[in-house]
């Protein structure tokens, strides 16, 4: 699972970045400017990794979005100095802590288990950042099977098969 998420990472380009301003550009493992191969052989490493590999001894992989926005645009995260409290809960999860709730993407913290003392943080605000989109991670499918298809048939099946398997949840949530 932790291969499939870091195989489907993507982010919006920026000024720096050639393309569009806003343009999604998926780069697995903000790797793909460095992989001296091609990616479905770095894939099918990885995966072979964690299949040789003692499970406790695996790194914990989470997914953060710094940048989710309201409504009008504002960013809902209060910003960077404020992210090691989401880092806390973090660490509290490798160590088999920390609430949270059981969502088609994984688990998510609880808002109760974020440490929110002293922001200008509303529930509502919060309830927003901790939302699965389901409707918008649906939406990504598409984009996300075109992605792979890039790979052709050095794309691990094992990557189709989280993919299908994603799909499902989002359809059941």
């Amino acid at each position: 699972h932790g291969t499939f998420l870091a195989s489907i990472m993507s982010s919006e380009k920026t000024a720096a970045a050639a393309g569009r301003v806003g343009e999604v550009r998926r780069d697995p493992m903000a790797m793909l400017p460095f992989c001296g191969y091609h990616m479905g052989d770095y894939f099918a490493h990885w995966l072979k990794m964690g299949q040789q590999a003692d499970p406790s001894k695996l790194p914990k992989i989470f997914y953060v979005n710094w940048f989710r926005k309201d409504s009008e645009g504002r960013f809902l995260w209060p910003g960077y100095g404020e992210n090691s409290r989401i880092l806390k809960w973090v660490f509290e999860r490798v160590d088999d802590q920390g609430g949270h709730l059981e969502t088609p993407l994984g688990k998510m913290p609880t808002a109760e288990a974020i440490h929110t003392t002293g922001l200008d943080l509303s529930q509502e605000a919060m309830g927003q950042l901790l939302k699965v989109e389901v409707e918008g991670w649906l939406n990504e499918i598409p984009g996300i099977e075109e992605h792979f298809a890039k790979f052709g048939d050095r794309l691990p099946q094992e990557l189709h098969q989280e993919l299908d398997q994603l799909k499902e949840r989002l359809q059941r949530a």
